[in-house]
């Protein structure tokens, strides 16, 4: 079945005026099935947006809300069929929202602008949504093979038409040391080297997990050697702690920060302020997001970087310098590897004999012009 068959058999409803207040409160109260369940607090405010946006679409494009009742696979189908571009002949693209609706999104800002969204954000808000179906104990519409046919095939159509998924630029070993280079001797400087080599070489950590990590649980073995314990995660929700180690150059950079900013409890990371002080308030992700954009800028870096950087990054550079997959999934607390190995395979080819079976070729001295 391809797009235009699925296009045929999806009909569509009359538009309904969307209501702001109840917008909010039904995505509040969805959310809300999320923390029931246990999921980390960091997850959840991420899931937050996409759950917002769904309730708006749904209100605006079937006039009904995400409540208490599970959704077709045919909702889910239109819902990649409005937001995803398919090309048309003549090289121009289309999706099938209306412009009313576009609009209208845009307006209660639960849409950055007019158009259609990338693929990343289109199967991350059908994962949450997958989610929240299993949540409740309803089947999952995205599990649908149709839908899941759908997806393959658009993505397909935008690949054959330039159009790339893109991936945050992953942070090896150069950018790294790029942006290290980059933090002075100064109280920011200090404690944004910590940050970043703690989220590197401590095992490629989430942004959620760096905010979330205190002064009390570090444990220092010697001069070179820390350990920092992990409770709640995004995908151990248990709240078991497991420590992982911080040694050398990171272990370091963490010993000059709490010189400077020492305390015996609270948050790890905190916000810095003029003159250089240092507050009692933890980072926000956000936060952290812009520390990485804001070294990568400031060493002059091409490419599309962001906090989960430092984890593709540090799972690439693993893959460069031949470290078993299982002591990195040890290390970064993936539970899926195919979730992983595309980062790992990525770097373990740039060093792989089967990426260089080529022999340099020395260049020809020029001999002078020759009749061809």
């Amino acid at each position: 079945m391809n797009v235009i068959e699925i296009t045929d058999q999806l009909s569509l409803v009359d538009e309904t005026p969307l209501d702001l207040h109840f917008l909010a409160i039904n995505a509040q109260e969805t959310a809300a099935a999320f923390i029931a369940a246990g999921t980390a607090a960091n997850t959840v405010r991420s899931y937050r947006s996409a759950l917002t946006y769904w309730s708006a679409w749904l209100q605006l494009r079937y006039g009904q809300a995400l409540g208490d009742a599970p959704l077709p696979p045919a909702v889910a189908m239109q819902f990649v069929l409005d937001h995803l571009a398919r090309p048309l002949e003549h090289g121009d693209w289309a999706h099938l929202l209306p412009p009313s609706i576009d609009t209208a999104l845009v307006a209660a800002r639960v849409k950055a602008k007019p158009g259609p969204l990338a693929f990343n954000t289109v199967t991350h808000r059908l994962a949450v949504l997958g989610k929240w179906h299993r949540i409740n104990g309803w089947d999952n519409p995205c599990e649908d093979p149709a839908l899941k046919t759908l997806l393959r095939e658009a993505r397909k159509a935008q690949s054959r038409h330039g159009v790339s998924v893109r991936k945050k630029t992953a942070m090896v070993i150069e950018p790294l040391q790029a942006l290290l280079a980059s933090c002075d001797d100064g109280v920011r400087g200090i404690r944004d080297r910590a940050l970043l080599l703690l989220a590197w070489s401590g095992g490629g950590r989430r942004r959620s997990e760096v905010i979330g990590l205190r002064v009390e649980d570090l444990r220092r073995l010697d001069a070179n050697t820390w350990l920092y314990a992990l409770g709640v995660t995004k995908t151990d929700t248990g709240g078991v702690r497991r420590e992982k180690p911080l040694q050398g150059p990171a272990a370091q950079a963490l010993a000059a920060w709490l010189a400077v900013a020492p305390a015996d409890q609270g948050p790890l990371f905190r916000r810095l302020y003029k003159g250089g002080r240092v507050g009692s308030a933890g980072l926000s992700g956000d936060q952290i997001a812009r520390i990485v954009k804001r070294r990568a800028a400031l060493a002059g870096l091409d490419g599309d970087w962001a906090a989960h950087s430092l984890r593709s990054g540090f799972v690439t550079e693993a893959g460069r310098q031949g470290v078993p997959l299982g002591e990195v999934m040890a290390m970064t607390e993936h539970r899926s590897v195919s979730t992983v190995m595309g980062y790992f395979q990525a770097g373990s080819l740039l060093g792989s004999r089967a990426s260089q079976l080529l022999p340099t070729v020395q260049p020809l001295h020029d001999e002078g012009p020759e009749d061809c």
